[in-house]
């Protein structure tokens, strides 16, 4: 996949632009699990052409920062998850149920049903516009099996493990679809993986290899702290990382930049591609080019270039535009000073 050394992406989400969305509603919500209507500012009969628009202008900053592999920003979600997590059959998104987050704070979650089935396609036409609007390659991004089941209220399976597998297979035929629609990367959001290191253990690379099975394109895992927005405080180490090593993902996206993370772990992930998050999206200084350079060359040491990807650490959902563009532009500039010094 990569066709220059440590080639720059995004994780995902960029800022939606405050014409298309009431940003102190969306961060007075935290991360919303069920729909969030009344955060678009557009009616409803304008929102699909507005957020067109807004994926526009997402497309042109990545192209402008020269990301080499973009996402169409995820104007159209009001979370990474909720999107996709509520279009599925067996989910009562009307009666939602709840979940403690990992600060211990209760949030409406969507609450299962039913047996989870895809009714239809939900981010194609996402994908479809993406690359018909740019030429570069393109990620679409999906929300994990276990991230879902983890922020749903499960009131109808017995063996929760069998609600998360049915996550994957809804997951799998929506990657399939993305790909014939001329996805080059398909990533599953799955930063719940360390919420519940057991159950993760137990299931996850399971669903994870169900829901990337008989793909060709590539695909990868993101895993993280949480936005940091949410989340100031973080460990230095993953509860649950070194086990994707077996799974089918040839990517592996980790946050490192905020959490100073100890990139040792890293050596156990020796057959995988890592996307290695050098923006700290908690900072509001836009880094230098240097500065991303040190950093991705401390990964060095642990990973070859030719497996190495440079990212922020997380979507720039929160961030404000500005400076959400500045820190694209120095994670592409960091990345050139690292390629100049290895040629």
């Amino acid at each position: 996949m990569t066709q220059t050394p440590i080639p720059t992406t995004v994780v995902g989400s960029y800022p939606q632009p405050d014409w298309l969305i009431d940003r102190a509603m969306l961060k007075a919500h935290i991360v919303p699990r069920t729909r969030l209507k009344a955060v678009w500012r557009v009616p409803e009969q304008f929102l699909e052409q507005a957020q067109d628009d807004a994926t526009l202008l997402a497309i042109r900053d990545m192209e402008r920062a020269d990301i080499d592999i973009i996402s169409d920003g995820e104007m159209r979600r009001e979370s990474y998850s909720n999107r996709f997590a509520t279009a599925l059959d067996g989910v009562d998104i009307e009666n939602p149920g709840t979940v403690k987050t990992t600060r211990g704070i209760d949030t409406p979650v969507p609450r299962v049903v039913g047996r989870i089935r895809r009714k239809g396609p939900v981010e194609i036409r996402d994908l479809k516009f993406l690359r018909r609007n740019t030429d570069r390659r393109v990620k679409i991004t999906l929300p994990g099996p276990f991230t879902m089941a983890q922020q749903a209220q499960n009131d109808f399976y017995r063996d929760r493990d069998e609600m998360v597998m049915d996550f994957a297979m809804a997951l799998n035929e929506e990657a399939h679809e993305l790909q014939a629609a001329g996805a080059d990367v398909i990533q599953l959001d799955d930063p719940w993986l360390r919420t519940d290191p057991a159950a993760a253990k137990r299931i996850a690379v399971k669903a994870i290899d169900r829901a990337l099975q008989g793909l060709s394109v590539t695909t990868a895992v993101h895993l993280c702290f949480g936005y940091a927005a949410v989340v100031n405080t973080k460990p230095t180490g993953y509860s649950f990382l070194p086990e994707l090593a077996g799974s089918a993902a040839r990517q592996i996206s980790i946050e490192a930049a905020q959490p100073k993370l100890d990139l040792g772990i890293l050596s156990e992930l020796s057959a995988k591609t890592i996307i290695l998050g050098v923006i700290d999206l908690a900072d509001p200084a836009v880094e230098t080019p240097e500065r991303v350079a040190a950093r991705l060359r401390a990964a060095l040491e642990y990973v070859p270039p030719e497996r190495l990807i440079a990212a922020p650490d997380c979507g720039m959902k929160y961030l404000p535009r500005d400076i959400a563009f500045g820190k694209l532009m120095a994670l592409s500039e960091g990345a050139k000073i690292l390629r100049q010094e290895l040629a």
